[in-house]
């Protein structure tokens, strides 16, 4: 038969808004799959997800009524076991043929092959393929079971005595294979053409699709709803673009709304056909810091606020929606009725806080529970603002040295204001704004907020060296203090994001070219730690933690495997060296000399590996005998120095060049030379010559990483 076009539907009262766009295509993408693997749709089936706030549809091309037949091989035993000396079936082979549906008349068909060990009987048979109605019911039974619902409901039926599960109780079902329906039963309900439109503007109740290719331009034509989650989101795009710049025709500026990616895909999954206006609030609430606005507007009202072109709030926000009346000035003032409560405790927040000054405050952490195995958040600032003290000190100057310190105090102390209790998206924020109402200086105002950065994969880094010092001593003492409690991560499980801490202190050290080697870091950090009961860190464990993570960071990046591993396995202290080091590796691998050398220092390596104890690098020229390895030696006399003249200044990339000119003594030296000697000083002084080599060649990166 013609294959068609299939369009599903499941009707429902309003998704959980944050998880319609997953569950739209996750519903879309389980219905294909399903019949894709019965044979139903082809691979190169085009699926379109549609999802609104009632409804999940998908609409899948090139459906057949009927999958085609499908080979079915079955294995069922040897051949010395199923036929007699006489090549009759025996009774084994019999009941197996049975169990397969089919009598005696099958053996005369069966197939032999010898699997290597034996000849084996072999049944082929067509297996009956699926039809739609059979496989569309198994396609949506498995799709609904696949949804990620973030929380499942229990509703009664019609019946009244029936109850099931699912995400929101569902009231219609439309299965259509081109203009055909096809019987499905979930849910309590029976496949039909009909479904409901928008709640209040659909033009028809119910509106019925005529086939499965009609289905989004029925259901905006008579329903009034954008059925795919793209489009309606791309309208509202649209609309509020183009509503911010009628917006600003009056103004001096042209203004421009909010991006925020998670609020217009949770507002898109709010409104069925969006119609985007212009409110707006009293611009005395303007005085209140525009975090506070503009998350009050976002989170509790799904508003899109309007900045100005230098990204000011303005006293105008935009509403998205549901309705499009002719008159929207009822649904204006609404909206601007609900917000001015909203804005007001905001800035009764905001005037309460700043009546007591943030030191006054940092008393009353030591009342707050950081955590059970390590304390208040008042022991916690007294680590931290320690730490950020021997982090100071070491950078140089006692002004940086007093400033970090007092930031480290004051940091957490916004915790206890009313306006991040409310609102605990805006720590450290808040904190800027109550220091500067207190008089601190500008550097220890940036720090208190930006000690939290980089607060995710992207974000800025701290815009200071006071801000860095505390944002390094906040995260080292957490992941110290988390390692050292047993808190390691495992799997996906990070409860303390100890993942973005560690990617934080790289980007710092690195971005930053601080003068901080990490294993120092870490003691002077383990130090403040003393007197905790059962606290024990593997520093060693932590310090592998990181450079994982500095290692994918890299990767990232686009350094290769073996470049970044190199670099990395070398441990290296300052992590600021990191892009130098990895472009010195780089250049050098460009070298006509890096292949032979990188397999050279792989076979020292090895060599060294195996020798029992250490190796100490020094070598006695009368005990250099064979001609090769005076060679060697006389080239390393040369080349070393200024290798090392080189590392000195952090020229990387002409430090690894200068060991091109060992190549060729490299190569005389191990087809000349027996390392291992008869003679116990010979064989001595010849590693020692090679751990010299190893020495030269291993200061920057590991060069047999880059050994295939």
């Amino acid at each position: 038969m013609t294959a068609k076009n299939l369009l599903v539907e499941l009707f429902v009262e309003e998704l959980p808004p944050k998880a319609l766009k997953k569950l739209g295509e996750a519903f879309s993408a389980a219905l294909s799959a399903s019949l894709k693997k019965d044979g139903l749709a082809g691979d190169n089936a085009v699926v379109t997800a549609y999802a609104s706030p009632r409804r999940l549809a998908a609409h899948i091309t090139g459906v057949s009524a009927v999958a085609a037949d499908k080979p079915v091989v079955q294995k069922l035993m040897p051949v010395a076991v199923g036929l007699d000396a006489s090549g009759n079936a025996t009774p084994a082979l019999l009941k197996k043929l049975a169990a397969l549906g089919a009598d005696a008349s099958a053996v005369a068909g069966l197939r032999r092959e010898n699997d290597g060990k034996a000849d084996i009987l072999f049944y082929d048979s067509l297996a009956k393929g699926a039809t739609l109605a059979e496989g569309l019911q198994k396609a949506v039974e498995a799709a609904l079971a696949a949804l990620p619902i973030p929380k499942v409901m229990t509703y009664q039926l019609a019946d009244g005595w029936s109850t099931v599960n699912f995400v929101r109780p569902a009231h219609a079902l439309v299965a259509l294979h081109g203009s055909d329906v096809v019987p499905v039963a979930v849910l309590g309900m029976n496949s039909g053409r009909a479904t409901k439109g928008h709640r209040f503007e659909a033009a028809v109740d119910p509106v019925v699709i005529a086939d499965a290719d009609s289905y989004a331009a029925t259901l905006l034509k008579d329903g009034s709803v954008i059925a795919s989650f793209a489009e309606r989101r791309a309208e509202i795009v649209r609309q509020l673009e183009a509503a911010a710049a009628k917006a600003g025709e009056n103004g001096s500026a042209p203004l421009r709304p909010i991006e925020d990616d998670a609020l217009l895909d949770e507002v898109t999954a709010l409104v069925e056909r969006p119609n985007v206006l212009v409110g707006q609030f009293e611009e005395e609430f303007l005085a209140v810091p525009q975090e506070c606005l503009i998350l009050t507007m976002k989170a509790n009202q799904k508003y899109f606020p309007l900045l100005d072109a230098t990204g000011k709030l303005t006293n105008k926000f935009l509403v998205v929606s549901n309705i499009s009346p002719d008159d929207a000035s009822a649904v204006i003032g609404g909206n601007e009725r609900v917000v001015r409560p909203r804005l007001a405790d905001a800035k009764f927040f905001f005037d309460q806080d700043r009546k007591k000054s943030l030191e006054s405050r940092v008393i009353g952490l030591s009342k707050v529970v950081y955590h059970n195995k390590l304390g208040t958040q008042g022991e916690r600032v007294q680590r931290v603002a320690a730490i950020a003290r021997a982090i100071a000190d070491h950078l140089g100057g006692s002004a940086l040295t007093q400033q970090a310190e007092q930031a480290a105090v004051l940091a957490k102390a916004d915790l206890l204001t009313d306006m991040v209790g409310e609102f605990p998206e805006l720590q450290g924020i808040m904190g800027r704004y109550y220091a500067q109402h207190d008089g601190l200086a500008a550097d220890v105002a940036d720090a208190i907020e930006d000690h939290y950065k980089p607060r995710f994969a992207g974000d800025s880094l701290p815009r200071g060296r006071v801000g860095t010092v505390v944002a390094l001593a906040d995260k080292l003492e957490t992941l110290v203090g988390m390692f050292g409690i047993g808190q390691i991560p495992t799997g996906d499980k990070d409860p303390f994001a100890l993942r973005r801490h560690a990617l934080g202190v790289i980007r710092m050290l690195a971005e930053g070219d601080l003068d901080l080697p990490l294993y120092q870091l870490l003691d002077a950090t383990f130090a403040r730690f003393n007197g905790i009961e059962g606290f024990q860190l593997n520093i060693n464990a932590l310090a592998d933690f990181i450079y994982d993570r500095l290692a994918g960071n890299l990767r990232e990046q686009g350094y290769t495997a073996q470049e970044v591993d190199a670099v990395v396995s070398q441990r290296p202290q300052r992590l600021g060296d990191i892009v130098k080091r990895l472009a010195a590796v780089r250049a050098f691998s460009a070298l006509p000399e890096a292949t032979a050398l990188a397999a050279a220092n792989k076979r020292v390596g090895n060599i060294l590996k195996k020798v029992e104890g250490t190796v100490d690098a020094v070598v006695d020229n009368a005990l250099l005998k064979e001609a090769a390895e005076v060679a060697l030696h006389d080239a390393l006399v040369d080349v070393v120095p200024r290798a090392d003249a080189a590392f000195v200044t952090g020229d990387y990339t002409e430090s690894l060049t200068a060991l091109a000119a060992l190549r060729a003594p490299v190569d005389a030296f191990f087809d000349g030379v027996m390392v291992n000697a008869d003679d116990p000083a010979l064989r001595a002084n010849r590693l020692g010559l090679l751990a010299k080599l190893h020495a030269a060649m291993n200061q920057i990166a590991d060069l047999s990483k880059l050994s295939a």
